[in-house]
């Protein structure tokens, strides 16, 4: 396979693909940068259309993880893997020891954790076989956590539009009600926001009911539509080509969903139409920033993922002030602090070479 045909292709250092047909394993994974040290991310398990479509899932995913990992200040470099789900042979717990099994093959270049389609315990079961997975060592669920780092984010865009961060009275739309979006809904309706709610699944939407009685539901078609003051993807990405961006009622888009943008240029439109656009990499690293934690030498501490969690609207500040005073979009801005801390840190090591 030539990878330099895909544009998703940016110089990935590895590309790796694992099969095993007795479990029914096929999977893929990339390694985008380590010049901030071993790569990491989540695995997602999911049911492409085509094959070729889970490899550009994960290159895109994996380039956000370098990303991700320079703003949020972790030393880690990008990674992701993805497994092919097949309705034919189901995920099983074979399936899932094989694919640790090439995770280990990789000699530490790359550990992982919990992504969509992956379950505590079937982190538990890879967790047995590879040292290199992140979430059974203290970590556990991520989806709270990346709620919060989204919370805090919506938090410094509200500060930026509205001149503050003060959540009640305010609209959220949000769309996909599961582990991110069902935790950031709870974190907004404690606070006396008035959320809007989507999500395909209709027991997911009568338990959101039950839990949030003052939730307002809407079809998936019709959220980007509502007026709100925060539209919030938390569901699948590529949600934003031209057409949603001419039908969005929301002066912000900020949510825990990867690659929201369905190509760049979307972003390049957003800021022309006064719609602040804040980075997906940047919002949802709150799950990143606990999943590494329990590889920090004093071990696992609560606390410490909490600040650093917080953190995240430090970094939004930052981003949105630049990208005002500069006239340019936050995600071009948030690009160029990415790779200025990759480079610098490139540089330092060839120093030593």
């Amino acid at each position: 396979m030539n990878l330099n045909k895909f544009p998703e292709f940016d110089d990935h250092e590895l590309v790796a693909f694992f099969n095993d047909r007795r479990s029914g394993l096929r999977s893929v994974v990339a390694v985008h940068n380590t010049n901030l040290g071993p790569a990491t991310g989540g695995t997602r398990y999911y049911s492409y259309a085509r094959d070729a479509d889970a490899l550009r899932d994960a290159l895109r995913l994996s380039r956000a993880m370098t990303y991700k990992c320079a703003l949020a200040g972790v030393p880690y470099g990008g990674g992701k893997g993805v497994i092919l789900a097949d309705t034919r042979m189901p995920k099983n717990a074979a399936l899932l020891r094989r694919y640790a099994e090439g995770i280990n093959k990789l000699n530490g270049r790359f550990s992982t954790g919990e992504d969509v389609g992956l379950t505590q315990n079937d982190i538990e079961i890879m967790s047995r076989v590879s040292p290199h997975i992140n979430g059974a060592r203290g970590a556990g669920e991520l989806g709270p956590w990346a709620a919060l780092g989204v919370f805090s984010a919506m938090q410094a865009a509200l500060q930026e539009v509205f001149g503050s961060d003060e959540i009640r009275g305010r609209i959220f739309a949000i769309k996909g009600l599961g582990k991110v979006g069902w935790n950031l809904c709870r974190l907004l309706y404690e606070r006396g926001g008035e959320v809007i709610g989507a999500d395909i699944n209709p027991r997911v939407l009568k338990s959101a009911q039950a839990a949030f009685p003052r939730m307002r539901i809407v079809s998936p078609a019709a959220i980007k539509r509502v007026k709100a003051d925060v539209y919030s993807p938390c569901a699948m990405g590529g949600e934003f080509d031209m057409a949603a961006v001419k039908s969005l009622r929301a002066p912000v888009i900020c949510g825990g969903a990867n690659n929201q943008l369905a190509q760049p240029s979307i972003a390049v439109q957003l800021h022309r139409c006064g719609i602040i656009y804040v980075p997906d990499y940047v919002a949802n690293a709150g799950g990143l920033i606990n999943a590494v934690a329990e590889r920090e030498s004093g071990g696992y501490k609560p606390k410490s993922v909490d600040r650093k969690v917080r953190r995240i609207a430090d970094v939004v500040r930052k981003i949105l002030s630049t990208a005002n005073r500069r006239s340019m979009p936050p995600g071009e801005v948030a690009d160029r602090l990415a790779r200025d801390i990759i480079n610098r840190r490139r540089e330092q090591r060839s120093l030593f070479v």
